[in-house]
Formats: structure tokens, C-alpha cells, sequence
């Protein structure tokens, strides 16, 4: 199912689509945080507690969305490897 990872030091990445999702989850020491976006790739991006977890907050942009991210991992927005195939999430 996975259609990239990536690691950084201690947190993995992996990037994969669903039917109707594009997915970026993370995971670091037991904590794990996720971004989705609709399959189109043009909705606001759903940051989640963990991949099938219920939506925390919304974000038109990748950074905002990153930050979250990296807070529910008690990392900087800087150490989270983003998989190329993600790269282009948020609006």
C-alpha cells in the first residue's frame, strides 16, 4: 500500500493513496500524527492524530499542516521527512 517512505533521524514517513485519500503519516517513538487531502488534491489538507483517526484541524497550506504535525510527534517541523511524492500536498 505504500507508495513512499522516507526517514529522518527518528521518524518515518510513508506517503500512500487511498480511493479517496492521499496520505502522509508519521511516526515517531510510539506517536504518530497524519495529513490527508482528497485524491484530486486541491482540498484543504485534515490533520489527523493517526492515519484512521478523526480530524483534528484544516490547513489551505503544507507548512501550517506540517507544523501540527510535528507538534502530536513533540518534533520540529524541520526534522520530518517528507517523501517526494508528497511534496506537492495542500493547496
Amino acid at each position: 500500500m505504500s507508495d513512499a517512505t522516507a526517514e529522518a533521524g527518528d521518524i518515518d514517513a510513508e506517503y500512500y493513496t487511498t480511493e479517496s485519500e492521499r496520505v502522509l503519516a508519521f511516526d515517531r517513538d510510539g506517536r504518530s500524527a497524519a495529513i490527508a487531502q482528497n485524491i484530486e488534491g486541491y482540498a484543504m489538507l485534515k490533520v489527523r492524530p493517526s492515519e484512521g483517526g478523526d480530524e483534528l484541524e484544516r490547513y489551505y497550506g503544507f507548512d501550517m499542516a506540517l507544523d501540527h504535525a510535528a507538534e502530536l510527534l513533540g518534533a520540529s517541523p524541520n526534522d520530518l521527512p517528507i517523501p517526494d511524492d508528497a511534496s506537492d500536498m495542500g493547496m
